[in-house]
């Protein structure tokens, strides 16, 4: 169906195509391709032959099972922080993580199980974080909101939003400085562009053309508000008026497509030109916690199966079940580190605190 328009609002929606409720309005126009997929493409992307697109459906699907297992164990209390889920978003963190060099560096935010392990950090020193225990990649400390593991090139997600973009801005102008070729990734939700600090940081790292890629991971929710009803401007719009370049991607649930283009504009910013990647998605389940969140009305299921239809973790089943309990086995192992992992004493109240 076409959009009913939204009065007062700077974006251009006509012509867009709209998932919609009778109460509901969602903003993710649905491409070309979410209408027909033809045989050939269908082909190319879900085939278990193709040795790139199993590594990367085995990532997701290692995020995916992570997660569920988290919300087996979350009644049970061991975990001890409140949590975020990425199910629905894993192909985001895939794809662009998978494009990157080991070296570049990844900022990201509260929901980064999906990040932390598509750039490479330890199961089970995540899963004993956020078991609040001394094996945990913090010693427990941080729990589920705060993972990094900068070995990787994760570094430290925040709570507070918008507050790692201008750490990667900084991280970025270091390596122009020191004459690196790496780049530092920005990651952020689109209620984070309504943040100063997104806009100062555009500014910046146009002024000094570091090589800084902010990506947007738009699932068309700021907790529970629709994007048409708090943004007057488009990201590509507004990241031109900084001359900065922009790409969106409204395929989020194609891990090969992002993983094509993260190359792509990766390039680009390794040349020291920032670049703003906006990339649609789709959160599953409620936005903090473990449940579903159908009951608030501001969104119902029939509003994402439209993305569940293409997901490749639901369509493909076939590759599901055959790398399950490979993935499964590695997941329990995990648990048990956390298990076996000791709880903190009183000695490190202070310690690691500045």
């Amino acid at each position: 169906m076409s959009s009913p328009g939204i009065a007062g609002f700077g974006p251009d929606f006509a012509g867009w195509e709209w998932i919609a409720s009778p109460s509901v309005l969602l903003y993710h126009p649905l491409s070309q391709s979410w209408a027909v997929m033809p045989k050939d493409r269908e082909r190319r992307n879900l085939t278990a032959k193709d040795e790139l697109y199993r590594r990367l459906f085995r990532t997701s699907l290692l995020i995916r099972l992570v997660e569920e297992r988290i919300i087996d164990l979350y009644p049970s209390d061991r975990i001890q922080s409140p949590v975020h889920l990425s199910i629905g978003q894993e192909a985001v963190a895939v794809g662009v993580c998978d494009a990157l060099r080991p070296d570049d560096l990844v900022f990201a935010t509260y929901r980064s199980h999906g990040f932390y392990i598509a750039k490479g950090g330890r199961l089970d020193e995540m899963f004993a974080e956020l078991y609040g225990r001394m094996d945990g990649i913090s010693k427990g400390k941080a729990g589920s909101m705060h993972l990094s593991a900068p070995a990787v090139g994760l570094m430290g997600s925040s709570a507070v939003v918008a507050s790692t973009i201008p750490h990667a801005v900084g991280a970025a102008l270091s390596f122009k400085r020191r004459g690196e070729s790496k780049i530092a990734v920005a990651v952020f939700g689109d209620g984070a562009t309504e943040e100063g600090v997104y806009h100062e940081s555009l500014n910046f790292a146009a002024l000094m053309k570091v090589p800084v890629l902010f990506i947007c991971e738009d699932n068309g929710l700021a907790v529970h508000s629709h994007r048409p009803i708090r943004q007057t401007y488009s990201l590509p719009q507004h990241a031109a008026t900084f001359g900065i370049a922009s790409l969106r991607v409204d395929e989020g649930w194609d891990m090969l497509a992002l993983r094509e283009a993260t190359l792509e504009v990766a390039a680009k910013v390794r040349a020291g030109e920032p670049f703003v990647l906006e990339i649609a998605t789709s959160r599953y389940k409620e936005h903090v916690g473990v449940g579903e969140d159908f009951h608030f009305g501001y969104r119902t299921s029939e509003d994402i199966d439209a993305w569940k239809k293409r997901d490749p973790l639901i369509v493909d089943t076939a590759l599901v079940e055959a790398l399950r309990p490979e993935v499964e086995r590695e997941i329990e192992a995990a648990v048990a580190f956390a298990e076996r992992s000791a709880a903190p004493g009183r000695a490190e109240l202070l310690t690691d605190v500045i």
